[in-house]
Formats: C-alpha cells, sequence, structure tokens
C-alpha cells in the first residue's frame, strides 16, 4: 500500500458547557472542519497554523487519540480510533515537550524496556539499536541517566526511541524546540536521513520555518480547522520565505550601505538588522557588502518567524476561507 496517511472530510467538534451561577450554557466549538489529504508512503509533510488551528486535534484524531465527529481517516490501512492497538505497532510519535525516556534511568534501558512493549524479536531490536546510536552519536551518553542529558541529547534520544520498532510513519511535534541552531540542524539532518533511507513517512509539526524548510517536502497550513494552502516545499519558499533576516556586530563604526532588496531593520551602535529580498539579491551579495561596510565581529542569517510567513499566507488566502 502507497498511502501512507488518508483524509477525507474529517471533522471534530467539541461541545463546551458553562455555567453562569445555576444558568447552563452549551456551545459546540468546531476544531477541525473537513480535512481532506493524502501522504503517500515516505513523503515529508510539515502541518503547521497557529495555536488554536487544530493541528493537535487531527494528529489526535490520526493516532486514535481522539474519535471525529464525522469523515474518514486510513493510517497504513487502519481506522485510527477502531484499530488503535494494531496502528501502534506502525506508527511513532516524538512530542517535544513530553518525554517518553525514563528520567532516572539511561536511554539504554528505555531501548529495552520499549523493545518489550512492542514485542521485537530480539536480534532485531539489537540490530536496530545499534543502527540507531550509529547513527545519531548516541554512544557516549547511552548509559547516562536523561536527567543529566542536555537538551539537544536528550533529543535525539527521543526520536531514537520512537524508531525502535521501525514505525512507517512518524509524528513529529515540535522536535527542535529550544535547541540551539546546532543540535537542531543536527536534528534535522538526522531526521532527514531516516526518512530517505528507511521511506519513513513524516508528519512534522512546528514554529520553526527551517525545520519545514530542511525536513519537510510538503507544506499544509491549516487555519480555523481548514486546510488553507497544500504546496511542496520549493513553491511555498518562492511564495512565502523569500526573505531572510542578516544580523550583524562590527568591531567598529560600519559606513553606511545601500542595496536592492535589502531593507533596514534596525540600526543600533555597532548592530545591524537586515531583512533580504532573495529574489531580488541573494544573501552571498548581502553578505560580501557587509563585510566591505566595516570589520565584522559576528554575522548570522536567520529565517523569519513563521507566525509572520503564516500571516501572510492568511491574509493571502482570507477571501477562500469562510469567516
Amino acid at each position: 500500500m502507497n498511502r501512507g496517511v488518508e483524509i477525507r472530510e474529517l471533522k471534530k467538534n467539541f461541545t463546551l458547557t458553562r455555567w453562569t451561577g445555576f444558568h447552563r450554557t452549551v456551545s459546540e466549538v468546531v476544531a477541525v472542519d473537513g480535512i481532506s489529504m493524502v501522504v503517500p508512503q515516505g513523503q515529508a509533510v510539515a502541518f503547521i497554523g497557529p495555536n488554536g488551528a487544530g493541528k493537535s486535534t487531527t494528529i489526535k484524531m490520526l493516532t486514535g487519540i481522539l474519535h471525529p465527529t464525522s469523515g474518514n481517516v486510513s493510517v497504513l490501512g487502519f481506522t485510527p480510533w477502531r484499530d488503535r492497538r494494531r496502528l501502534a505497532h506502525c506508527i511513532g510519535a516524538v512530542f517535544g515537550q513530553r518525554s517518553q525516556l525514563w528520567y532516572h534511568l539511561p536511554a539504554r534501558d528505555t531501548f529495552e524496556l520499549l523493545s518489550r512493549v512492542y514485542g521485537l524479536e530480539r536480534s532485531e531490536f539489537i540490530r536496530t539499536r545499534d543502527v540507531l546510536i550509529e547513527r545519531f552519536n548516541l554512544g557516549p551518553f547511552m548509559d547516562t541517566p536523561v536527567r543529566k542529558l542536555s537538551l539537544g541529547q536528550r533529543m535525539r534520544a527521543e526520536v531514537a526511541a520512537s524508531l525502535l520498532h521501525r514505525p512507517r510513519v512518524l509524528f513529529l511535534d515540535e522536535p527542535t524546540i529550544g535547541l540551539d541552531v546546532i543540535a537542531r540542524q543536527l536534528l534535522r539532518d538526522l531526521i532527514c536521513e531516516w526518512n530517505r533511507n528507511d521511506g519513513t513517512t513524516l508528519f512534522l509539526t512546528s514554529h520553526d520555518a527551517g525545520d519545514i524548510e530542511h525536513v519537510a517536502q510538503r507544506v499544509v497550513v491549516i487555519n480555523h480547522g481548514h486546510v488553507v494552502v497544500d504546496d511542496n516545499v520549493a513553491a511555498v519558499r518562492r511564495k512565502y520565505l523569500g526573505a531572510k533576516i542578516l544580523r550583524v556586530q562590527f568591531h567598529g563604526a560600519p559606513r553606511s550601505m545601500k542595496l536592492a532588496g535589502v531593507t533596514m531593520l534596525q540600526e543600533s551602535g555597532y548592530e545591524w538588522k537586515l531583512q533580504i529580498d532573495t529574489a531580488i539579491v541573494p544573501v552571498r551579495v548581502v553578505t560580501a557588502a557587509v563585510l566591505d561596510a566595516g570589520s565584522v565581529a559576528d554575522i548570522a542569517v536567520e529565517d523569519p518567524p513563521l507566525e509572520e510567513v503564516i500571516a501572510r499566507i492568511y491574509s493571502e488566502s482570507r477571501r477562500e476561507v469562510p469567516i
């Protein structure tokens, strides 16, 4: 079967009850309103939107935690809320702020426990575990209690733990949250490598534009429970991620610089914050001009906040979204 995830007209309503004195008011909130999409096996999809857009509710239905109000879902041929036990052996999940690793035990012990939870054949478990330890460079801290690991080390172990039973679909909810730049990029590279080599379908939620650009092949944006954008990353990058932020610190006062496609967002003492329209001028051209403007102490290229990108997507899609 080549379809990893198939969603047809998925809806979820919640009933809210409020009491004012002895008076009860019952209202219905629509969290997910008719989402439809097909994710082929092996594809990496970024599923994004602001808080309250319906992302978490959708993922809970895809993993069988919630029952939908209406609509159909197939994950690897299973209906999640009916076949949750069997589906659990075929999917993995990583939640950036919730750990599946035992806090006071080393990761090696949690890996052993998970092998028994999933009923893994011993020799196959050892082979997979050793591959994960090598690829994710877990060896130096496999026997260190999880409470003593850095956040970057813990997240690498979290993702590796979710892959022990070789799931065919992996749900990643904010996997890089709180990580520094180097740890974030390392984890992205490892996730991409596993997706490429093992053919694992990735379902990623993130508030980091870099996660989307580096991990996903496709972007699905939702608003008020509706899909407002569903396109490949290259197309979304061209249309919505064409800006970069350049932060520069100089040793001394820099010379002024004017360049088409570059906007000065902030100029304070020996520091600049520039916005670059990459459709007009490449980052390398701007970087060269900055280096000519003065003696540079530090320079960093950043993605614009994803909230700004989503706001732009919503503003351009507003007429297509029911009010």
